[in-house]
C-alpha cells in the first residue's frame, strides 16, 4: 500500500481528500504545519479539528505544534503582499515535502487542492517544484468535487469551520465589512 503524506489546513478541508485517498489504496499520514494561521486560538480550534476528523477516518497525524511561527510567516510574505498566497503555499508544502522524504513516503500533497477559494493551479504548480530533489513524489488531485461533502460531514461531526483561509490578511478581508464607524 503506497504511503501518502497529506498536508493539512483544518479539519472540514481534509474529510473528502482523505476518503478519496483511502479509497485509492493509499495509507494516508496527515501533517498539521500551517504557520499562517492567525490567532493562535485560531491554529488551535483548526488543529483540533484535523486531529478529530483523523480520528474519525482512521489515520494519523503529525502535528508540529513546536513550528507554529507566525513571524516565519510574516517574514515570508512581508512586502509581498500581493503574492502572498504564492509564498505561503511554498513555505508549507516545501516543510510537507521535507517531512515526506525523510519519513520515505511515497508521496506527498495538500488539502488546499479542496478549496474552492484557493489558488489551485498556483498550489499544483508548487507541489510539482517540491518534488524536485524529493524522494517522494507530488500527487496532485482536484479534490474539489468533495466540496459539498466535507462541507456537510463537517457540518454533521461539529467539526469547527472556519470562515476565512487562516492569515491574518485573509482575516481582515472576509470581516472588513463588519467594521462600522461609530456615532458621532
Amino acid at each position: 500500500m503506497p504511503r501518502i503524506l497529506l498536508h493539512m489546513c483544518c479539519g472540514p478541508c481534509a474529510i473528502a481528500p482523505v476518503r478519496r485517498l483511502q479509497d485509492a489504496g493509499f495509507e494516508v499520514t496527515g501533517f498539521f504545519y500551517n504557520p499562517n494561521i492567525h490567532p493562535l486560538m485560531e491554529y488551535k480550534r483548526r488543529r483540533d479539528g484535523a486531529l478529530e476528523v483523523a480520528e474519525r477516518l482512521g489515520f494519523k497525524v503529525i502535528v508540529k505544534d513546536e513550528e507554529y511561527d507566525t513571524q516565519k510567516y510574516f517574514r515570508a510574505v512581508s512586502f509581498r503582499e500581493q503574492n502572498r498566497c504564492f509564498h505561503c503555499y511554498t513555505m508549507r508544502l516545501e516543510r510537507t515535502a521535507q517531512i515526506a522524504g525523510r519519513g520515505r513516503f511515497d508521496a506527498f500533497s495538500t488539502t488546499l487542492l479542496y478549496s474552492k477559494f484557493q489558488k489551485h493551479d498556483v498550489i499544483a504548480q508548487v507541489g510539482r517544484d517540491m518534488q524536485a530533489g524529493c524522494p517522494s513524489a507530488f500527487h496532485y488531485q482536484d479534490f474539489r468535487e468533495g466540496w459539498k461533502e466535507g462541507i456537510d460531514t463537517s457540518k454533521e461531526w461539529g467539526i469547527y469551520r472556519q470562515q476565512y483561509c487562516g492569515c491574518l490578511y485573509s482575516e481582515n478581508e472576509r470581516y472588513k465589512h463588519e467594521i462600522k464607524p461609530e456615532s458621532q
